[in-house]
């Protein structure tokens, strides 16, 4: 349980971060999608191991295997089977720590649920499982692409306390190569040089950072989103909460609404684009928990990645002070690599309610 995301468009993941793979099946899309596997392995590219000197060490080339429910390059409409394999685990490196539960990690709460916990890596909950989501989270994005012109792209906004803010019009200018030609994944060059010294000085301290991610969905048609406890946003909410690390979800203006009078905040509807559009966004495109056509955007807060090198005081499983040093392979900020995971989350979530519509009118 636990571990499907959807109702019509499902998928469901499996596998450990030092096991011999991870993987995503996904079912109900629709047949006679085009799916490009070089498109797939594209964003598997982007979230991989390895890729700059700010990401973790372990390599990876998390080779995409389509498995099933795809032939000559068009879906069946059956299952559809995808599998990375994993080539450079080392659980060696968490030996020393199989008896602590390392702080902010998982590890404790999972012993508490099953009684056991997986002995490296953090298993289910290591952030290795989101190659899966990505996985999968392609195959949504390009159905969602070739039969409603969707297109969704994420940045890294905030590193630390170095933060990206654009206005409203500056938003349609944001692109996955802009996104992608700094190493940080921030679109502006002058902002994306100082996160990047942040994480430098962060790594250095054998420390680590925390950031946000800004995402746009753009050309979602007004209606998608279910009342009352499947709402647009409260299903997006889930998506990206559910992404290892997240720890804040805003849409729209969030809560620098609560500083605002209802007339400041309120999007008025003028008439534009063969019907209605509103002058402002406040809403993120979402209202009453339905898509009303506009932009969608909304931010994802993540956490300092827990692993650190620098020395802490805990207790290990029998109450024991201990002076816990992380070792293993990890990123001194999950921001950057964390990016194409939300657009991922977006696209499953996006694709689920767009089968729902379909249901909804005739």
């Amino acid at each position: 349980m636990g571990s499907t995301f959807g109702t019509i468009f499902k998928t469901t993941t499996f596998g450990e971060s030092h096991g011999l793979g991870v993987g995503a099946v996904v079912d109900g899309c629709p047949a006679g999608i085009t799916i490009s596997v070089d498109e797939i392995q594209l964003q598997l590219e982007r979230r991989r191991p390895g890729q700059s000197r700010l990401s973790t060490p372990r390599q990876e080339s998390d080779e995409v295997e389509i498995l099933s429910g795809v032939e000559d390059g068009l879906t069946l409409g059956t299952p559809i089977g995808l599998l990375v394999r994993n080539r450079n685990q080392k659980p060696g490196d968490y030996r020393k720590m199989a008896d602590i539960p390392r702080p902010s990690h998982a590890d404790y709460s999972y012993r508490m649920k099953y009684g056991v916990t997986a002995q490296s890596g953090g298993g289910r909950a290591s952030a290795r499982e989101t190659l899966a989501r990505v996985a999968a989270g392609s195959v949504a994005e390009q159905f969602l692409r070739a039969v409603y012109g969707v297109e969704i792209v994420a940045w890294s906004s905030q590193i630390g306390g170095e933060e990206l803010v654009l206005a409203e019009s500056e938003l349609e200018t944001i692109t996955r190569a802009g996104v992608d030609a700094t190493i940080v994944r921030c679109p502006d060059r002058q902002k994306a040089d100082l996160m990047t010294l942040a994480i430098e000085s962060a790594a250095s301290a054998q420390d680590s950072l925390g950031g946000v991610i800004s995402c746009l969905c753009r050309n979602v048609p007004a209606g998608w989103g279910e009342p009352v406890f499947d709402k647009l946003d409260a299903l997006l909410a889930q998506a990206m909460i559910s992404i290892p690390a997240a720890k804040g979800f805003v849409s729209g203006s969030g809560f620098a609404a609560a500083a605002m009078t209802g007339f400041a905040h309120n999007d008025c509807f003028v008439k534009g684009g063969g019907g209605l559009k509103t002058e402002t966004n406040f809403s993120g495109g979402i209202q009453g928990g339905i898509s009303n056509g506009q932009l969608i955007h909304f931010k994802v807060a993540f956490k300092p990645v827990p692993t650190i090198g620098r020395a802490q005081k805990t207790a290990d499983y029998e109450g024991h002070e201990v002076v816990l040093e992380g070792k293993g392979r990890h990123d001194p900020c999950v921001v950057p690599r964390a990016v194409p995971i939300v657009e991922s989350m977006a696209a499953l979530t996006l694709a689920d309610l767009a089968l729902r519509q379909s249901c909804t009118r005739f």
